[in-house]
């Protein structure tokens, strides 16, 4: 049986207690061993060699140099890492190690809540095979993002707030590699409703299967 540990915290406005228990309880349907907890310190309170995927949601906040090296350490060995929005790709603003292991950062959500288009550019991977691109009513995620990625879905950015990016196509969900980590992150789900659009919740469970 695959062991997850998921930890959540940080801004509530992305409802990060009520998005972990979405994918808390997809987990176990999927036969997964899942502890949730509210707390950074079980980066470093326990073995995370243990756990074959960590999924942490902490919007902002803060994470300690220890907490860092411990999951970075735990990641490189072996163990998955995946993530969504901002609980992961706007977390610990402060750390680099941290977003390498992310392999992106957010720095714009442009127009804030708006309709968009969510372009499947893969449909040969696992994670995406068989949908189709989907609509979402959300936050459209501008981000930073290292070349490395092994992107799977994009959108193309359309707004007012700053129309010199208009045209970009901007990565969307992405899996990548931290040595022998897998690291899988998508930039949807601003909060739990989100996943009630099925493409959203799928590519999320199964990204976090791959991890």
């Amino acid at each position: 049986m695959k062991k997850v540990l998921m930890t959540w915290g940080g801004w509530d406005g992305h409802e990060p207690e009520q998005s972990t228990g979405i994918f808390a309880g997809l987990m176990r349907a999927d036969g997964c061993e899942v502890t949730v907890t509210d707390t950074l310190e079980c980066l470093t309170d326990r073995d995370l060699t243990q756990y074959d995927l960590i999924v942490p949601c902490w919007t902002m906040s803060e994470i300690s140099s220890d907490q860092c090296e411990a999951l970075a350490t735990a990641v490189k060995s072996g163990v998955g890492f995946g993530g969504w929005h901002g609980g992961a790709g706007d977390a610990f603003r402060q750390s680099t190690p941290y977003q390498f292991i992310v392999g992106g950062q957010w720095v714009a959500h442009l127009d804030n809540v708006k309709d968009y288009t969510v372009e499947i550019i893969d449909h040969d991977d696992p994670i995406t095979a068989g949908l189709n691109d989907f609509a979402m009513h959300s936050e459209q995620y501008y981000m930073h993002v290292d070349p490395s990625n092994e992107v799977l879905v994009t959108t193309t950015i359309e707004c007012e707030e700053a129309p010199w990016a208009n045209g970009c196509v901007m990565p969307v969900v992405w899996k990548r590699y931290c040595d022998k980590g897998r690291v899988f992150y998508s930039s949807l789900g601003h909060v739990a409703s989100d996943f009630d659009v099925p493409e959203a919740r799928e590519i999320q469970r199964r990204g976090l299967l791959w991890a």
